[in-house]
């Protein structure tokens, strides 16, 4: 039972509402500097649970972790440190009639219980998020990662320890089912579980929580090639999407041509030939490529060709005859994560952005971009595809709540 580990978490929540913005910062900052410092031990742990994964899995990019990685991570952690904190803004305020006055502030959530696979960048992201943000995290990892995790998270107890912070502020759970069963019941605990990883884990969080739950859905997002598209714009806007990393989620799963400009296909798709890219076409899109695209790379398209994430390389395209039909195609095979549209028609364009129902939409740019840190959020703790409280990467901002202060001077309500 881990009552007692929930228990420990929750009281070192309430130590962090009373540290100070400049001691957080230099807490991060010394985050940052000892994963520096200690980046081949971090990466010996990592070479240990790459042994147990199948390079082939798609995951085990993610799991990978690299010297420019981690000096890429170390980079987030101080961009985080960098920034305002999101604790004790006025986001509303009023005088009553009666003389109350009203003020909303933000506040950190508590404890935020993150449930992940094979992504050891996450437990640094999820660190730094939350101390910003004034809350303790419980993280439940993957066993595939679970090497990495542990160090890292002894990296960041000993930081912890130096600036006299309680340690468990950051908490690793065993990486057991039953570990995850018992934090999804934490009530009382927990204030806050995020899902973060494949949409088998998403749905069942979701599923079997009893505590709040903010979802982190699966990204099948789609590129749209206009009528009106720019063939050079299309061609490295759906590859820099398709192969920038193909095991994230905002990579791209689907290119929807408009039948107008199927001559343009080859074109379009010459840059992923070096990269190896399997499409799986309908049959107008197949008979533009054939002859034009590696024929061990095309094949014919079937339903479950639409509404996947690949998370490889691998990609969907199918044939429309209007902005219209790429639109009620999105609608059906999407989820909601990010979505973009190629053309140089501005009338179209405004037509997509208001009507394909995604967290991130995009005209003439890459799904690429869906990314904290590329918004300017120093990092994220994940991209946020339903409506309530979040959508879209969830930063500092997101991962903060608020609540009512009222001043009075002995007023009464009415009997």
């Amino acid at each position: 039972m881990l009552k007692e580990t929930f228990q420990a978490v929750k009281d070192a929540s309430i130590d962090l509402a009373i540290l100070d913005t400049e001691t957080i910062n230099r807490v991060l900052h010394a985050v940052a500097d000892r994963a520096i410092a200690e980046t081949d031990a971090i990466l010996a742990a990592n070479a240990k649970d790459l042994q147990r994964m199948d390079v082939t899995n798609p995951m085990y990019d993610r799991l990978k972790l690299t010297q420019e990685r981690i000096e890429g991570i170390a980079d987030d952690t101080r961009k985080v440190a960098s920034l305002p904190s999101p604790l004790g803004k006025v986001l509303k305020q009023s005088t009553l009639p009666n003389g109350l006055e009203l003020r909303r502030i933000s506040v950190p959530f508590g404890v935020i219980g993150i449930v992940y696979e094979a992504r050891p960048n996450v437990t640094f992201d999820v660190f730094a998020l939350c101390l910003k943000a004034g809350s303790a995290c419980i993280l439940k990892g993957g066993k595939d990662a679970d090497d990495s995790n542990r160090i890292i998270v002894s990296l960041i107890k000993s930081v912890l320890k130096e600036f006299s912070i309680n340690e468990n502020a950051i908490t690793l759970l065993p990486a057991t089912h039953e570990a995850t069963a018992e934090l999804l019941h934490a009530n009382g605990y927990v204030d806050l579980v995020i899902p973060r990883g494949s949409k088998r884990l998403i749905d069942f969080v979701r599923q079997e929580a009893s505590v709040p739950v903010i979802e982190t859905g699966a990204g099948v997002c789609h590129a749209y090639f206009d009528k009106d598209g720019d063939t050079d714009k299309g061609s490295r806007i759906i590859h820099n999407a398709k192969t920038r990393r193909v095991s994230v989620c905002n990579a791209l799963d689907c290119t929807l041509i408009h039948a107008d400009r199927l001559a343009d296909l080859p074109a379009i798709c010459t840059p992923l030939k070096d990269s190896n890219v399997l499409i799986y076409a309908d049959e107008t899109a197949f008979s533009a490529l054939s002859g034009h695209y590696p024929s061990d790379l095309l094949r014919l398209s079937t339903e479950e060709s639409y509404g996947t994430e690949f998370q490889s390389y691998t990609m969907a395209i199918k044939t429309v005859s209007s902005a219209d039909e790429a639109i009620r195609h999105i609608r059906r095979f999407g989820s909601g994560h990010s979505e973009c549209i190629i053309t140089e028609n501005r009338a179209t364009a405004n037509k997509f952005l208001s009507q394909v129902d995604a967290a991130c939409v995009y005209h003439n740019a890459p799904t690429s971009f869906t990314d904290g840190a590329q918004f300017g959020l120093g990092a994220e703790i994940g991209i946020s595809t339903q409506k309530l409280h979040a959508r879209g990467p969830m930063a500092l901002e997101e991962i903060t709540t608020y609540k009512w202060i009222i001043e009075g001077n002995g007023q009464v309500r009415p009997q």
